[in-house]
């Protein structure tokens, strides 16, 4: 047995045991911040401080238009438009229409159309001379351009920056999973997927290649990494992040921080960019799982779990953070001083810029209710730490802010502390130097290279979550290489077995990953990927149920499902794609957890086939089909894997590749055991003594963490090297992982702690860290974490970090072992 140790320090603990800074200062980079703010005027300043659209600053045609008034109806609908707003639309000239719609990614229109986008050179002269606007962001309808536009967009905005305020503009894009905008780029799998597979590097090679291919097209800022919890499966944005835990998403910030701005963020070079990580935060916990709705937390659970990430993200040093559009216990986090600027700016003295979401200052007045008018919504979110508004359609802000300063009401401390804050990340990136990036030196844009890692992040990401009787991988005779072909033959059915746009998912060349297949025919869908693999004669196409293109995501076309029935006959084995369609934000609302009836139907009638059924569920978050995993042989979940997500399931399913993917988040078996991992132990209760039964066991379809492979591996040994401790402890943890299957494999091993006995009701179990190692069959390593004991400490009800005396159990897979911390510390500092 070949025995290997492996370090693993809770990348957590070794940025908090430093002090809690984030970048350190650059005395020269400083001084030239405060040389070039000394010599601007109010106006500059304040100019500063706004990101305008890029849509008001050309104009979209669209030739050969003629509108469909069904398909304008769908689209408003979606969008949550009311009757009355719908009807009244309907009444206007096809025109008309056009002016309002024509600009963003929906089709409204009968037969094809050619959108053609012109940037308006003399508003922009306007914007820039007149208004001092520093920033843009956003691409033309929303919609992807080549490298070359982006290149002739970027250098006469540059230019004019440049030429009248000597100040470069810092552009921003939504680049979430590679270059969303740019076409041609590579496309990574959805942050979900980089959560499951457990695996940093993955995250940080992703994320450098994202910034090379986005200063490829001219771009230094991108609104990624995305660090919300996902811990409601109602919340449409549930795979924009790396999953429900607060250690897998610390950490994942940490590495794609690193690989999108390198290792000095001072000083970021032209192959970087400038990250703003969102959305500060608690945005994911929606109290109705509708987007951009109030959260309801407790203290304990803001500060322990939401608060967490951010704060590894300051002190890794993005130069910028996106602010929840919503409120916390009642406090729009806009308008929270103590949110923006004392738990952020003062207690982590973090330099960088906060930025609203989109027109998220108007909510204070029109949504909020918490001021009055614009006006009144524009002080308060400035005075609470609101460096960049991003008001895109308007320079109001412009005027009104100005006005809020010669009243007193702003100080121009604060104007000149904003400012400063933007200058520094304009100077860090590198601007003044090199406004515009791309041309020679990018040559690796949409390279082979780029493209086999983000196959290789895919194929790391996808969960097989069932496999009885050893179905998968599917016998090497199905295939074509080596063996010679057989009668055998696979069906290939349900709604997500041959477009890309559900591999891809939203933020894929448009905002919500539609109306682009035209972008993707170079990649594979499903049923593209396993002809390739098994040969087309082989896979026989009859999906059953299919998405209405012109519709809502959630949107089906009458059901075919005996023609699927009937195509069985001449199968052997039935695969089933089946999930969701693309979608994001507030049109990816959900008001039924379950997955479609008509999916739930087709892979119930193909059941009473009695062939054997493999269901690949592809889906942005776990819907419920508790009534059809029963039906199924195997159940793979590749959730949303991208430009190479189905070639990555056909190496998967035909046994080339290993699976090694762990669940990111709790997948729910029944809509009223919504739960996480982490829960509270009172959260799970059974009979107590007596007659009444509380019912209340927690009722899940696959727990956190679980993943099988086509190996298996033996966990022993588990140590920690001090049976007591206290606060200012390491503990030293070690286990012997051990392959004890026949072929080579990954395996994430995570670490658990549970307090036992506390002041508060403690967590069932909290992850603390976590690495992914690779065994060779029959190959044994130990894994090695060390472990700060004030990483253990609890928020207590008095709101200050708590490490009580007691007992603690540290778990690895099946094995656990005993510590305890001999001695109470209660923390006075906001952080530990």
């Amino acid at each position: 047995m070949r025995k290997l140790m492996i370090a693993c320090g809770l990348a957590l603990a070794a940025m908090t045991a430093q002090a809690q800074t984030a970048i350190p200062r650059d005395a020269k980079l400083e001084a030239k911040v405060e040389k070039t703010l000394s010599k601007m005027t109010l106006d500059e300043k304040i100019g500063q401080m706004l990101e305008l659209n890029l849509d008001i600053i050309g104009k979209m045609t669209v030739e050969n238009a003629k509108v469909d008034r069904e398909k304008v109806r769908s689209v408003l609908q979606q969008y949550g438009r009311s009757t009355e707003e719908v009807e009244t639309m309907l009444k206007m000239t096809d025109q008309e229409i056009i002016d309002k719609l024509g600009a963003y990614p929906v089709d409204i229109y009968q037969g094809e159309t050619k959108r053609v986008w012109k940037l308006n050179e003399a508003m922009l002269d306007t914007l820039i001379s007149k208004w001092k606007v520093g920033s843009i962001l956003n691409a033309p309808g929303s919609s992807a351009a080549t490298v070359d536009q982006w290149l002739q967009w970027m250098r006469v905005i540059q230019e004019k920056s440049m030429k009248h305020l000597g100040i470069p503009d810092i552009y921003g894009l939504d680049h979430n999973h590679g270059v969303t905008y740019t076409i041609g780029g590579t496309l990574f799998p959805q942050p979900i997927n980089l959560g499951a597979t457990f695996n940093t590097e993955l995250a940080r090679m992703g994320a450098e290649i994202t910034a090379y291919e986005s200063r490829a097209a001219g771009c230094p800022w991108v609104y990624n990494p995305v660090v919300d919890l996902s811990r409601d499966p109602r919340w449409p944005r549930v795979w924009e992040s790396f999953g429900e835990d607060a250690i897998v998403n610390s950490k994942m910030v940490v590495a794609e921080i690193k690989g999108y701005q390198g290792d000095d963020p001072n000083h970021i070079d032209r192959y970087h960019v400038g990250t703003s990580t969102k959305h500060y935060f608690a945005y994911g916990a929606p109290w109705s799982g509708k987007d951009r709705t109030p959260a309801y937390l407790s203290p304990q659970m803001i500060r322990e779990k939401y608060f967490e990430p951010f704060k590894q993200a300051a002190l890794a040093g993005t130069l910028t953070m996106m602010v929840n559009s919503a409120s916390i216990n009642g406090v729009p986090v806009h308008a929270s001083y103590e949110y923006l600027t004392k738990w952020l700016k003062e207690d982590l003295q973090w330099d960088g810029f906060l930025v609203t979401d989109w027109a998220d200052i108007n909510n204070l007045f029109s949504r909020e209710k918490v001021a009055k008018d614009k006006k009144d919504a524009i002080r308060i979110a400035i005075n609470a730490g609101i460096d960049m508004s991003m008001d895109p359609y308007s320079v109001e802000f412009c005027i009104l802010l100005k006005e809020l300063v010669n009243e007193g009401k702003v100080s121009m401390a604060r104007i000149d502390d904003a400012v400063r804050r933007i200058l520094r990340a304009k100077y860090r990136l590198g601007l003044f130097e090199e406004p515009t990036t791309g041309g020679k030196g990018f040559e690796k844009f949409g390279s082979d290279e780029f493209a086999a890692a983000s196959l290789r992040a895919a194929e790391e990401s996808i969960v097989l979550l069932k496999n009885e009787g050893g179905i998968l991988p599917l016998n090497t005779s199905l295939t074509s290489h080596p063996s010679p072909l057989t009668s055998k033959k696979i069906l290939l059915t349900g709604p997500n077995a041959n477009q890309m746009r559900c591999l891809h998912g939203g933020w894929s060349y448009t905002w919500q990953g539609s109306r682009a297949e035209n972008l993707s025919e170079k990649y594979n869908t499903i049923y593209e990927a396993l002809c390739n693999k098994y040969g087309k004669e082989n896979i026989i196409l009859e999906q059953g149920v299919t998405y209405n293109e012109n519709g809502a995501y959630y949107d089906e076309n009458a059901p075919e499902i005996d023609k699927a029935v009937a195509a069985a006959a001449q199968a052997d084995i039935i695969i089933a794609a089946i999930g969701e369609n693309s979608y994001t934000e507030t049109p990816g609302n959900l008001t039924d957890l379950w997955l479609s009836e008509n999916q739930r139907n087709l892979v119930k009638a193909l059941a009473k086939t009695g062939k054997p059924i493999i269901l690949v569920l592809n889906e942005g978050r776990p819907r419920l089909i508790a009534d059809i995993e029963p039906l199924a042989k195997a159940v793979v979940d590749i959730f949303i894997p991208g430009n190479y997500g189905a070639d990555a399931l056909a190496n998967l399913l035909a046994g080339e590749t290993n699976f090694s993917a762990k669940m990111p988040y709790t997948y729910p078996r029944e809509i009223n055991s919504l739960n996480t991992y982490d829960y509270k132990v009172s959260e799970e209760v059974g009979t107590m003594e007596g007659a009444y039964n509380y019912d209340a066991k927690v009722s899940l379809q696959w727990p956190f963490g679980y993943g099988l492979s086509y190996t298996t591996f033996e966990y022993a040994n588990l140590k920690v090297d001090k049976a007591s401790f206290t606060a200012d402890d390491i503990l030293t943890v070690s286990v012997d992982v051990k392959n004890t299957g026949s072929r080579a494999g990954k395996e994430a091993v995570l670490l658990y702690s549970s307090d036992l006995i506390a002041s508060i009701v403690p967590d069932n179990k909290r992850l603390r860290d976590f690495t992914k190692i690779s065994l060779e069959a029959g190959e044994t390593k130990t894994v090695t974490f060390q472990l700060p004991a004030k990483s253990l400490a609890f928020v207590g009800a008095d709101g200050k970090w708590t490490l009580e005396e007691g007992d603690f159990l540290l778990k690895i897979g099946n094995q656990q072992v005993g510590t305890a911390c001999s001695k109470t510390k209660i923390w006075d500092t906001p952080n530990i």
